[in-house]
């Protein structure tokens, strides 16, 4: 799974057109974590600090994809499921679902990345909180903290509008109407500041802002004058 994973990543910084990415699990649950007998046979530090490495770069890469990426949570998100809902922008959880960063009832902690990940989400007090305890975070917690930005209805009740990933898809829409190359350039943006220092990331932006100006969509704005539509 972690090789299939690297693999799209691939697949998707190649995608020069895309806009958005939802990412979820099968039958539905996001992702329960490491298989245990998988684990027994690499459990030696040196084969440890290779998964973290490889799992780390790919995590990474899919955060820093210039998509707009949001886990939609379903059934259960543990150790490192938890760690995997980090990597993208947002979070929607279903119901019925649970994030649970489970490591230290294994004797670890994050590894993939998902620990310094969290710090920025929900700040060091509620990380602390949540590794430390390794409490279950349902929807209300989730939104009460940070970690869930939204909560996707049961497809069995009346309010619902749509499966989950139709939900999702709704969701995800209101953040990426518009042309490709300015969506990007807007994750690209919001990423600089998230991770660089404010220099460098005033001069990825005037550089990102370049891209921008004068450009296909640029000019169509000013043409139907829709800066307040």
């Amino acid at each position: 799974m972690m090789v299939d994973l690297e693999e799209r990543v691939s697949e998707l910084e190649n995608w020069t057109d895309g806009k958005g990415l939802i990412l979820c699990g099968a039958a539905e649950t996001f992702c329960s974590g490491s298989d245990l007998n998988a684990v027994r046979a690499i459990s030696n530090p040196q084969d440890g600090m290779k998964m973290s490495m490889f799992m780390q770069n790919t995590l990474t890469r899919l955060l820093r994809l210039p998509l707009i990426s949001v886990a939609l949570v379903e059934g259960r998100a543990l150790g490192g499921g938890a760690e995997l809902t980090t990597a993208c922008d947002f979070r929607l959880m279903a119901s019925d679902s649970v994030i649970q960063f489970v490591h230290k009832h294994m004797g670890l902690v994050p590894g993939w990345g998902g620990g310094a990940r969290l710090v920025r989400i929900v700040g060091s007090q509620n990380a602390l909180k949540l590794l430390g305890g390794a409490l279950k975070v349902d929807p209300k917690l989730g939104l009460q903290i940070g970690l869930a930005d939204g909560v996707v209805e049961d497809a069995q009740t009346v309010e619902a509008p749509g499966s989950h990933l139709e939900q999702a898809e709704k969701w995800l829409g209101t953040y990426i109407k518009g042309p490709a190359p300015v969506i990007q350039a807007v994750k690209k943006v919001v990423l600089s500041g998230r991770e660089l220092p404010l220099s460098e990331a005033l001069k990825t932006e005037m550089g990102v802002f370049g891209t921008v100006w004068g450009g296909p969509a640029n000019l169509q704005a000013l043409a139907s004058k829709s800066k307040h539509k």
